[in-house]
């Protein structure tokens, strides 16, 4: 029997840069419609299919509400996505390292997964991609765990040549600044996934969403089935779509300055590189030759008070530290413990 591995997020610590969210916390309209929301309307079911929450995520996106569906974080809408693209015994294909979620998904619902290297340019290996002739083809784009972009190059081949489904997650597009949301008129068997747990800060509400073609919608809204979403998540999210924009904008931008100012004061480390980032993270590997470790680097971290996240074993990698951009001050420490190297 097949075996999945369960999430633990680890010991806590004073500074938590290991989940990717939003250091800065929750937009201002949102953390409103949070507090207004918790005074009534708990004893009611929330609406069945978030058709306030549609209505934003279309008018954000520039599609139609009938192009959208909602979900419990966007790991529910994948969920329902793979179940209903892909029978038993059947392919889900991916470039690896990715998302954690997607080879347990294939798992759970008793998929062939076909994990293939990305290229030498962390780039998607479209050849290969498109010769596991797979039911579902997922791509990561910023990819999560290294942070790295996908060409749209690369992009537009698999969603032209695949044989089955395509979804493509976009957890991080806010920070990329690119979207395939362009290309849902070229297939109708192209999701695109996004969140609010990042940019937007509502990881603890649980909100993410799928764009598609509206008869690709309406099946996986009949396999998803209603109430995914609770009231103060739909009014949460409803908020910080409609007028939380700005904000979430100057967040985005602020960490996207700190992050450049953090690869550049980490470029200095003979034991450390850092993965190209698109993304509000990176990935922190140990250079050729290195005698440093990223448990030595966790531990080191720990002593600080601060948590990234620990992966061992990556395809391709080996052992890694991924570490989300918050604050300067929060970051200030993460440098001094990747600058000190192994001795220490």
């Amino acid at each position: 029997m097949t075996t999945t591995t369960r999430y633990e997020p680890g010991a806590p610590a004073s500074v938590d840069l290991s989940d990717n969210t939003n250091i800065w916390g929750t937009p201002p309209a949102a953390q409103a419609a949070l507090l207004r929301a918790a005074t009534g309307g708990a004893s009611r079911y929330p609406s069945p299919y978030g058709e306030r929450l549609k209505e934003a995520a279309a008018a954000y996106t520039g599609v139609t509400a009938n192009q959208v569906i909602t979900g419990c974080g966007s790991d529910d809408v994948l969920d329902v996505a793979i179940r209903v693209a892909a029978a038993p015994g059947q392919r889900l294909a991916f470039c690896a390292p990715t998302f954690s979620m997607i080879p347990v998904f294939g798992q759970v619902n008793r998929l062939e997964n076909v994990a293939v290297p990305f290229a030498a340019d962390w780039d998607l290996d479209v050849d290969q991609l498109l010769a596991a002739n797979a039911a579902v083809t997922f791509i990561c784009s910023p990819n999560n765990p290294t942070a790295t972009g996908v060409s749209r190059q690369a992009i537009e081949a698999v969603v032209d040549g695949a044989l089955g489904f395509v979804i493509i997650d976009e957890a991080y597009a806010e920070y990329s600044g690119t979207t395939a949301l362009d290309l849902l008129g070229r297939s109708e068997r192209l999701l695109v996934t996004r969140t609010l747990s990042k940019a937007f800060g509502l990881a603890g509400q649980r909100i993410g969403y799928g764009l598609g073609a509206p008869a690709l919608i309406e099946r996986l809204e009949v396999a998803r089935g209603p109430f995914k979403v609770t009231t103060s998540s739909e009014a949460a999210a409803t908020a910080a779509l409609t007028n939380d924009l700005p904000w979430v904008r100057e967040r985005v931008a602020e960490t996207l300055g700190i992050r450049a100012r953090f690869e550049a004061a980490v470029a200095g480390s003979t034991e450390w590189s850092l993965l190209p980032s698109t993304a509000n993270f990176v990935l922190a590997v140990p250079t050729a030759g290195s005698a440093d470790t990223a448990t030595a680097l966790d531990h080191r971290l720990r002593r600080r008070g601060v948590a990234g996240r620990l992966l061992t074993a990556l395809p391709g990698i080996g052992d890694a530290m991924r570490i989300t951009i918050g604050p300067w001050e929060m970051m200030a420490p993460v440098i001094a413990a990747l600058i000190e190297g192994p001795a220490q």
